[in-house]
């Protein structure tokens, strides 16, 4: 019996990659970018429980899609008005048995097999597991007519899968909603919970642009990225 949960949110509406066609949908070589996602947790945790959390119009979209390819077995569970609201939904639609949870973006296709084992033993030891990586620019922050800049070596920038111990994870769901939960980690941070860090990587992208799609395609058929997947 499974006792590690997937749930993959795939929840976008595609504008800013100016598509009619919701972005995880858009296909990436042979398969559906969320096709590709869910197989890339399947290998890395065989064994694994996935439920993949839809807006209610997608559902029919989704189930006719993926039949048409070898996607990986999987629930699909109904999202919610927030994020947060889609992710307990999630959880809730994960069987009872599970103690660790990873909660994935849809459109991050890239996510090594590497990273995905590497959080998930991480969370033996911790209630909260987030791979970042440190960014590469310089930033600024505005403030009316003027800008200052700020020490980047305090920035980190935040990818999924996000991992939990899950009974940890669904107390933290019982709070009410905040428009301070950016991602699944500040919900447990203000259930009172340390998030650990590990160094994510840099090719775990989230595609959200049509430059994501070239880039992603890129990395794909790139053979020697392909071996260390």
């Amino acid at each position: 019996m499974a006792e590690i949960g997937v749930i993959i949110v795939a929840g976008g509406a595609g504008n800013r990659m100016g598509s009619s066609m919701p972005k995880q949908f858009l296909m990436l070589g042979n398969l559906p970018i969320l096709g590709h996602t869910i197989n890339r947790m399947r290998e890395a945790l065989p064994a694994s429980e996935i439920v993949v959390v839809l807006p209610e119009a997608h559902t029919d979209l989704w189930r006719n899609l993926s039949a048409r390819f070898d996607i990986a077995t999987h629930k699909i569970a109904v999202g919610g008005k927030e994020r947060f609201h889609s992710v307990r939904n999630g959880i809730e639609a994960l069987s009872p048995n599970i103690k660790t949870i990873a909660i994935h973006d849809g459109v991050r296709p890239l996510a090594s097999k590497k990273l995905i084992i590497k959080l998930i033993l991480e969370a033996e030891k911790q209630s909260a597991v987030i791979p970042v990586v440190a960014p590469a620019d310089s930033f600024r922050v505005v403030d009316g007519d003027s800008s200052h800049i700020i020490d980047r070596s305090q920035l980190r920038m935040v990818q999924t899968p996000q991992v939990f111990n899950a009974e940890a994870l669904r107390k933290a769901y019982q709070q009410p909603f905040s428009t301070s939960f950016t991602d699944d980690a500040s919900v447990m941070e203000a259930a009172g919970h340390t998030i650990a860090l590990i160094e994510g990587e840099r090719s775990n992208i989230k595609i959200t642009t049509p430059s994501d799609m070239v880039i992603a395609q890129a990395l794909l058929t790139d053979s020697e990225y392909e071996t260390q997947l």
